[in-house]
């Protein structure tokens, strides 16, 4: 049993599986995604995901690249969001470990506005946690949303997450800081929210 755990988590490090729902394709972002990119972290709410800089292609092309180096290591996966239908481009997500074996887990995600309401988040949620506490052996995630962002927040109830508390002034967008409510979602609670397998990964 621990030799096929260690199997699965290896196969992630080596190469993303792409995950796929009605709404929504999940697949590690590529170079040629970085004008795309761009545009998606340019948005004011947008996640930063460890970027400080004024968001330009160069600084989009390293985060991918240490998107990739960080995977093949297994610390975190990352995945670019995309329209199954049209394969647009519309965010972007990341899972990050907080200890060693992965048990615990951070969970960042930017979805561009024209797809916000529309069950493209709901559709990745899905996506991106069965993978992460099927494949990668995640028992926890936590997850961050602005307090006064009433729709990421009302979304993050909709796949099953509990409310935790209230981050003071933890998060700084241009020279304001705003607060923060910490969510966290357990495998154990995780059951109707999965997607079978036979939908999820090509």
């Amino acid at each position: 049993m621990a030799d096929a755990a260690r199997t699965i988590v290896s196969d992630w490090r080596r190469e993303l599986p792409v995950l796929t729902s009605r709404l929504v394709s999940l697949r590690e972002p590529r170079h040629d995604d970085s004008a795309a990119l761009v545009d998606l972290l340019s948005i004011t709410d947008a996640s930063r995901f460890g970027l400080d800089e004024r968001i330009a292609e160069p600084h989009v092309r390293e985060l991918i690249d240490r998107a990739q180096r960080d995977r093949s290591a297994g610390l975190s996966f990352t995945y670019i969001v995309v329209l199954t239908s049209t394969q647009a481009v519309v965010g972007l997500a990341q899972v990050r470990q907080l200890d060693p074996s992965f048990e615990a887990a951070e969970w960042e995600m930017t979805l561009a506005p024209s797809v916000r309401g529309s069950g493209a988040f709901v559709d990745a949620a899905k996506l991106i946690g069965s993978f992460a506490f099927e494949s990668v052996g995640t028992y926890r995630i936590e997850v961050r949303a602005l307090l006064q962002n009433g729709r990421a927040n009302g979304a993050l109830t909709k796949i099953g997450a509990v409310q935790e508390g209230v981050l003071r002034r933890s998060v700084r967008r241009g020279t304001e800081y705003f607060d923060q409510v910490l969510w966290s979602i357990l495998k154990d609670d995780w059951g109707d929210h999965r997607l079978p397998s036979s939908s999820r990964v090509h």
